[in-house]
């Protein structure tokens, strides 16, 4: 499976602009599955919910997802995205999943960070697995990384691979993220943005768009402050075997039993 990352540097609140741009960097590139940032095509400092609701789209039915849509179709290609979503009054942080063959489907982030509390509601969707070109795909976007419950419960339910758009202001998230990966093993696409925006003070993202494999190898790692198209290819067999010794298998291993925490014990 030959798996990417789009790292773009979005300007605030010029949807058409970011659009274009990506479909420009994506122009001659072939992959089976390529995952973009966070709230890729909006930027990310929004001020309040009003404003986020102001660029939140339907999902599916937006122009974002449409867009994607086409660019999946005209290049055969899966594409999984960070946007804002719009549905019933709520507004979400999310990603949607598209492909040749259409829309596929959508994941609303379950752990906002920090002022992100104030402009998207909490992700209200269970985790799901996707099919997609013969992988099993789990999503988790940006913040999520920093609760190991996000990652294993995608891995006990399948996954052979995390896409994980993000916009990435905290500097652990790189490291972390090969952590995640051995100790699930799996393979975990992290798309990052770069560039700064100064809307309520400066927020500087730091790039480092990586693939992991499930040994915490680092595939590819983009640079902190470059847009770019990376592209690996990958042996999904590898996630999919949980032997860490003839001896000690990952998840038959766990001592669920004697996993609580509950007082008094």
């Amino acid at each position: 499976m030959r798996v990417g990352f789009i790292q773009n540097k979005p300007v605030f609140g010029n949807v058409q602009e970011n659009l274009d741009r990506v479909e420009e960097l994506l122009d001659r590139h072939s992959a089976d599955l390529f995952v973009l940032p966070e709230l890729f095509a909006t930027g990310y400092q929004f001020k309040d919910k009003e404003e986020s609701r102001g660029l939140a789209e339907p999902v599916p039915g937006g122009v974002t997802t449409s867009v994607l849509t086409a660019i999946a179709k005209k290049t055969n290609c899966h594409i999984i995205a960070g946007l804002a979503e719009a549905d019933e009054g709520q507004v979400y942080n999310s990603a949607v999943i598209t492909g040749p063959n259409g829309y596929i489907g959508k994941y609303r982030k379950l752990h906002l960070f920090d002022t992100e509390k104030l402009c998207f509601d909490s992700g209200n969707m269970p985790l799901r697995v996707f099919d997609i070109a013969g992988a099993k795909v789990g999503v988790m976007i940006c913040f999520d990384w920093r609760f190991p419950e996000t990652a294993r419960t995608l891995a006990l339910m399948g996954a052979d691979l995390i896409a994980h758009p993000s916009n990435l202001v905290l500097t652990h998230c790189p490291q972390a993220m090969i952590t995640r990966c051995l100790e699930n093993r799996v393979f975990a696409v992290t798309a990052d943005r770069v560039g700064s925006e100064e809307r309520m003070g400066t927020l500087e993202f730091i790039g480092q768009s990586q693939v992991v494999d499930p040994d915490g190898n680092i595939l590819v790692r983009a640079s902190k402050t470059e847009e770019e198209v990376q592209i690996v290819e990958i042996d999904l067999e590898k996630a999919r075997d949980k032997l860490l010794t003839p001896h000690n298998h990952l998840f038959k291993d766990r001592r669920e039993d004697l996993y609580s925490s509950a007082e008094g014990q």
